[in-house]
């Protein structure tokens, strides 16, 4: 593995570790089946084999943009593949939402080599997901142990400083963790539907000045002539992906300085995984002024980019927020998950959850260091989370749990 793609490493327990540099060699019917993880056999969209295969395909990842393709796939005796892990190279830590700057800066002035690092994650995509791609099998567990055992494997035989696996769900979490892992947290806020038959059923669990100070919300972003339009599968027209694309071309712009994706992946998006793309967009006057990008699957709504060419108040949180809580109800999806940050989501019904991610650290000193911080910054988040879930503007019941639950 000294190049970083296409080796072949043994594993303890007579597993076969290969690196694959291309997703398009891998079968999706595979791929897709690895992933389906739950006991409903469903599949989060951001690690579906068209997802990364439209990331690949349209140039947003590749040794060009620092996010070189190294999946990860582990074979049994016979040579058939017992799991999987979407995984890159990486020479910076941009488009990831777990930041480890501080952490590169301090091994690299202490005279250490940070970078490259083994990324396992969906790219540029802040959504907990399984990672340690397993199947439902009876031997799940054994073989997301065996994965954590061979990515330690990679990091040795590729040079690299550390392995990073972000946004993880609770069982991949506890693989890594068993294995030297180290564990951090960090704070999102999502939207969980408890059974609402309506928008003005779950505005009933808000406390009154709430819930009328929402309703106020929705009806002035829609002044002006607006009006919302959702776009999936056969909708999606060049001319829509067209407009959407200048919105978040704008929004990347000033937030990062260069957006991630470019305008053929929102093209392939469209034509791979078009019944799985909620496009919500405004428009006034017969063009459209805004939208933001959702994935559904595995029970949820995933909001992604927003972006607009005119400013009119309320209309992100309308956009955004509100239409995704619309939507998961009238679809009986159990949870909004609104991206990374943003406290006020708390007022308009989210609520804080937790996430998690795992760093295997090969230098024993910058491991030491790190481990310390971390554990001051778990207990940072947890009083954090503490703190939020003390001010949602839910109704209080008299055992202090709030009307919805």
């Amino acid at each position: 593995m000294d190049d970083g793609s296409d080796g072949v490493d043994q594993t303890p327990g007579s597993m076969t570790l290969s690196v694959i540099d291309a997703i398009s060699s891998v079968d999706p019917e595979l791929w897709d089946g690895l992933a389906k993880v739950d006991s409903a056999r469903t599949i989060n969209p951001f690690i579906s084999h068209a997802f990364l295969s439209c990331l690949e395909d349209a140039g947003c990842v590749g040794p060009r943009s620092g996010w070189q393709v190294q999946h990860l796939a582990l074979s049994d005796d016979s040579g058939r593949i017992v799991a999987v892990a979407p995984a890159y190279l990486k020479s910076h830590s941009q488009g990831e939402y777990v930041f480890d700057h501080g952490w590169a800066d301090a091994f690299e002035r202490a005279g250490g080599r940070y970078y490259p690092k083994l990324q396992i994650s969906a790219p540029f995509s802040p959504v907990t997901g399984p990672r340690l791609l397993v199947g439902s099998g009876d031997e799940t567990g054994l073989c997301r142990h065996m994965m954590a055992q061979a990515i330690k494997g990679y990091v040795a035989a590729a040079g690299v400083s550390s392995a990073h696996a972000t946004f993880l769900t609770p069982d991949d979490l506890a693989a890594l963790s068993d294995d030297e892992f180290l564990h951090r947290t960090d704070q999102q806020f999502h939207f969980v539907n408890r059974g609402y038959d309506s928008y003005d059923e779950f505005l009933e669990t808000l406390a009154s000045r709430k819930r009328k100070g929402l309703r106020k919300e929705r009806r002035d972003a829609l002044d002006n002539g607006i009006s919302i339009e959702r776009l999936s599968g056969r909708e999606l027209t060049e001319s829509a992906w067209d407009a959407f694309f200048s919105f978040y071309m704008d929004t990347g712009s000033r937030k990062w300085g260069r957006p991630y994706l470019n305008r053929r992946f929102f093209s392939l998006l469209g034509e791979r995984m078009g019944p799985s793309v909620v496009l919500v967009m405004a428009k006034r006057e017969g063009r459209y002024i805004a939208g933001a990008l959702n994935l559904v699957g595995a029970g949820r709504i995933f909001g992604r980019y927003w972006g607009c060419i005119e400013e009119h108040p309320f209309l992100h949180f309308e956009v955004c927020y509100h239409q995704a809580i619309d939507y998961a109800i009238e679809h009986k999806l159990e949870v909004v998950e609104a991206g990374a940050q943003g406290e006020h989501k708390l007022a308009r019904g989210y609520e804080p959850v937790t996430t998690h991610s795992a760093h295997y650290i090969a230098h024993s000193g910058l491991r030491a260091a790190v481990e310390q911080y971390l554990r001051r910054e778990r207990r940072d988040v947890e009083r954090m989370h503490e703190l939020l879930s003390d001010h949602t503007p839910f109704r209080k019941n008299d055992d202090g749990d709030h009307g919805g639950s």
